[in-house]
């Protein structure tokens, strides 16, 4: 009872919070890439991807490794906050209800890449993946044919209707499309998706989250991906997205005047 009682506080706050800052105004995103499973050799160039999308975009990034930040007022200073290839169990128990009631209050979450392979045993982390989809596996790095499902998004809105791309292609526990906004899907005829193939095969997606936001891509193992100007429009996208904001006209050129507020 008194854990759900500091959840209801939490997240009180954070709903009154999220209110500001107004879209235009600019906002801040914190990157957080702790692992205490397999690290990526490519989290440094995420960051440097996330920071020069910021710069070029209006938003100011802040990186960390130190769990000790998730709390209510560490949190209430971010629009969206950035699971960068984190692994394992990364976040205790009063961590976590801190982000908790911080999504379910407003903020956003974005995860890259081995997001999916972090918090097993987390409920709520299995919410924001969409349906328990945490990772199972994956066959080596392949170039495959991905298809954009929902080209009306601000993270696919760049992509033609299928293209080629080269990564690791995770397979999931569970399909995440029952609870999620599927965005991207691979066509597992174009590769071998070896043990864990799951036919129908999102690898973005997003959803609501009570006053939040969630958005996954599966994209983002190797270093060479984030200096793919197309990836970093994917990402842009998810992460203007998970913060409540997207584009109208000014979007590539970084013109915070133009985006505008949205429903999730």
């Amino acid at each position: 009872m008194a854990s759900r009682f500091l959840l209801l506080v939490l997240f009180l706050a954070f709903a009154v919070a999220a209110s500001a800052p107004a879209a235009g105004q600019g906002f801040r995103v914190l990157v957080f890439s702790k692992t205490t499973g397999f690290r990526h050799d490519s989290i440094p160039d995420g960051i440097a991807l996330i920071r020069s999308l910021g710069a070029a975009h209006g938003f100011a990034v802040d990186a960390t490794e130190n769990a000790a930040l998730f709390t209510p007022q560490s949190l209430g200073a971010y629009r969206a906050v950035v699971f960068l290839s984190t692994t394992g169990d990364i976040l205790d128990a009063t961590q976590q209800a801190a982000f908790e009631a911080y999504v379910r209050g407003g903020g956003g979450w974005v995860g890259v890449h081995s997001a999916a392979d972090t918090e097993y045993d987390w409920p709520f982390y299995g919410q924001l993946l969409g349906n328990g989809s945490w990772f199972q596996g994956h066959p080596p790095i392949q170039t495959a044919t991905l298809r954009v499902e929902d080209g009306a998004h601000p993270s696919t809105h760049h992509y033609p209707a299928s293209f080629a791309f080269t990564d690791e292609w995770y397979n999931f526990q569970a399909n995440p499309r029952p609870t999620v906004r599927v965005l991207l899907t691979i066509d597992e005829s174009s590769y071998t998706p070896g043990p864990g193939a799951m036919g129908d095969h999102p690898i973005a997606w997003c959803r609501p989250l009570d006053a939040g936001r969630a958005w996954y891509t599966t994209l983002g193992h190797r270093s060479e991906t984030y200096a793919d100007a197309s990836y970093g429009q994917h990402l842009l996208g998810g992460i203007l997205w998970a913060a409540g904001v997207v584009f109208r006209d000014g979007f590539e050129s970084g013109d915070v005047d133009a985006w505008s507020g949205v429903e999730p």
